[in-house]
This record gives C-alpha cells, structure tokens and sequence, in this order.
C-alpha cells in the first residue's frame, strides 16, 4: 500500500485531469446551453441565488483542508442544480431535443464522479470519513422561463469557474511539505 503522502499526491494529480475535463465539457456545454436557449453569449448574469462563488478573498490562508470541504460543498450544490436543470429542461423540451438533455446528464456525471474523488481524498486528509452527505437547498423552480435560462447560464459558468478552483486547490494540496497539506501557503493564488 502506497504512503499516505504518495496516495494523495496520485488523488491530487487525478483530481486535476478530472478537474481540467469537465471544465473543457462545462465550456462546450455552455456553447450550447447559449445557443439551444437563444441566449446572447455575452449575457450578463448577476450572482445567482444558491449557485457558490469560486472567488476566495483569502485564498493563499486556506488550509489543505478547507479547500477540500469548500470543493465538496460547491460541488454537492452544483450536483443538485444540475439535477434540476436537466430535470427543467425535459419539461421545457420533452423529448424532441435530447441532446442538450445528454449533454448536461454527462456534465452532472463528472460533477458526481468529482464530488466522490473529493471525499476520497478528504477521507485521506482526515484520516476518518468527511460528514454524510446533507440534502443541498435549491432554490424553488418558481422562477419564469427566462429567469430558469438565465440561472442555467451562471450555474454553468461558475461551475466552469470552480473547475479551475479546484484543480488550482488540488495543485496547492498536492505540493509536498508544510504548503500541501494542511499549513497554508503563500506562494501561488487564484
């Protein structure tokens, strides 16, 4: 059995290739979300209720740790809103248009796969289990057809904005010594 130390620098590098694959389908994703819901690319979106924000203020004083349960917290919400967006657009398209419905179904799939890789490696981190997964608010579908594609758009992009996050964070973890681990670094920032 690999060392500890090993194990987590191999999660860490894996995590990063995951990471970077499902930013480059999140992109082509989001190419057509824009396109299949007649949107203007360069649509503004304000921060979208219950959607988490990759911007850290501090994020060079973030321990090993903390990046791990800020990642899998993100990503936990961004499983749920996913759901949900698939679960919208085969009300809203039914079955005439399935490929954007596949598309997202495959992004929700990485999300996932993700999100287990990180409780793999904060199991690792803790030496213990990380906490059972909590049921994630998301918002109510009261919202009015554009305001459900406008959602979509910013769940969409700043899911794009995580995967850079976190293979920046895996990055940071997977750096040997005080600076990977748990001890924050300042050596490198968002």
């Amino acid at each position: 059995s690999p060392s500890p130390g090993l194990r987590r620098r191999d999660l860490c590098s894996r995590g990063i290739r995951l990471a970077g694959k499902m930013r480059s389908d999140v992109l082509d994703l989001l190419d057509a979300y824009v396109e299949w819901q007649g949107l203007d690319a360069s649509a503004s979106v304000a921060a979208v209720e219950g959607v988490p924000s990759a911007a850290v203020e501090r994020w060079d004083e973030l321990t090993g740790t903390q990046r791990l349960l800020d990642n899998l917290a993100a990503y936990r919400t961004f499983r749920a809103l996913l759901a949900q967006m698939l679960e919208e657009q085969q009300e809203q398209l039914g079955e005439a248009d399935t490929a954007l419905g596949r598309a997202l179904a495959a992004v929700l799939l990485q999300v996932s796969a993700f999100t287990y890789h990180l409780e793999e490696l904060l199991q690792l981190e803790s030496r213990g289990t990380p906490s059972q997964e909590v049921d994630v608010p998301v918002p109510p579908s009261h919202l009015g057809l554009f305001e459900r594609k406008l959602r979509g758009l910013g769940v969409l992009r700043e899911l794009a904005q995580w995967a850079v996050r976190s293979a920046r964070d895996l990055r940071q973890l997977a750096k040997p010594g005080p600076g990977g681990s748990s001890a924050p670094s300042s050596d490198e920032s968002p």
